[in-house]
């Protein structure tokens, strides 16, 4: 049997700046995005070629809302893997990405800690050995 992890939620203030933020800031590909009715839609994002993609869930009571940015009690929640550290991010710093800390290397590899439009954080990294899938993470 085969599985993997095919969504990630992440609950948002407004559908179309959280695209906008994803696709033009992040790079993401917009796979998804169907109209529900009642103004909810199924808006599904993420990075090319890549098999695990986050959902952008629009906030809908005030528990919700409450919990836009901060959906893991402050802890790093994402993990952006990449090939091209340095590249990606000087990119992501061109586009306005505020980075917490300046790049530092860890055991698992190059990290740097950076938060979404909402204020949710995320890490961008190279792991040591190149190999995007996984392995060792820190404790950012």
């Amino acid at each position: 049997m085969r599985r993997h992890l095919g969504l990630v939620t992440v609950v948002v203030r407004d559908y179309d700046s959280a695209i906008a933020f994803y696709v033009k800031v992040l790079g993401f590909e917009l796979r998804e995005e169907t109209w529900l009715g009642e103004g909810k839609r199924w808006v599904v994002v993420a990075p090319a070629g890549a098999e695990t993609a986050v959902l952008l869930a629009r906030a809908v009571t005030a528990e919700q809302e409450g919990r836009v940015g901060n959906q893991t009690g402050g802890r790093v929640g994402m993990f952006l893997y990449t090939d091209d550290f340095d590249g990606d991010y000087e990119r992501l710093r061109a586009a306005g990405i505020r980075f917490e800390e300046p790049p530092r290397r860890e055991p698992y590899g190059t990290v740097a800690v950076f938060q979404d439009l909402y204020g949710n954080r995320w890490d961008l990294l190279q792991p040591q050995d190149n190999d995007a899938s996984g392995g060792m993470h820190g404790q950012t």
